[in-house]
């Protein structure tokens, strides 16, 4: 009885390695590894803007609509619910995404303005900020980066048979993951108007 229970054991763990259940278990943790490293990225990038906001209002004429959106955008960014399960609802997470886009996009108009505005460029503080900030998005990239290849890894392994069997089994679905189509309005430059701060035409 003994030796059955032994043997039945091992039958199981050979079964369980085999069908691609441990392969589960690490991908999954690297896919929530990976995730927590791009929510790090975006809150570092989101508690970098009260200081740029703060510092870019010091600049007299600098335009109003620019600060409200990079404001509305942080607000809108940060209000929604970050959590691991996030990666589970892809509706949630496009969500996400699109409010990180925009507020990527409020950020780059900014910058973009700023050029206007010399004494606001010769400022050591908003010039150290620009370059922290600089630095944040490269890392929001990389950091992206590695989520979308650990989610393409488990995606994967939960399509491809014989894994997909034991995904039906206990469950697993694929993750949701970063798309260039929601992001095709962050690569467009930003309309700016490049008159001289106050000037009408």
């Amino acid at each position: 009885m003994r030796r059955r229970l032994v043997l039945l054991s091992l039958l199981a763990a050979v079964l369980v390695s085999g069908c691609g259940y441990n392969d589960f278990q690490r991908l999954d943790e690297q896919v929530s590894a990976d995730w927590a490293g791009v929510l790090a990225q975006y809150q570092r990038r989101a508690d970098l803007v009260p200081n740029i906001v703060a510092t870019v209002k010091g600049e007299a004429g600098f335009e109003q609509e620019t600060l409200t959106r990079v404001v509305e955008a942080r607000a809108k960014a940060t209000a929604i619910q970050a959590t691991p399960q996030l990666i589970n609802d892809p509706q949630a997470f496009q969500k996400f995404q699109a409010a990180q886009g925009e507020l990527s996009g409020a950020l780059s108009r900014l910058l973009v303005v700023a050029e206007n505005y010399p004494n606001l460029k010769a400022n050591q503080g908003f010039r150290d900020l620009r370059t922290v900030l600089e630095g944040t998005e490269n890392r929001i990239n990389i950091a992206r980066d590695k989520y979308i290849k650990s989610v393409q890894a488990y995606n994967v392994l939960v399509r491809t048979i014989p894994s997909n069997l034991t995904a039906m089994v206990f469950g697993y679905q694929t993750k949701a993951s970063f798309t260039v189509e929601n992001e095709k309005a962050i690569s467009n430059a930003p309309a700016v108007n490049f008159d001289k701060p106050g000037e009408k035409k």
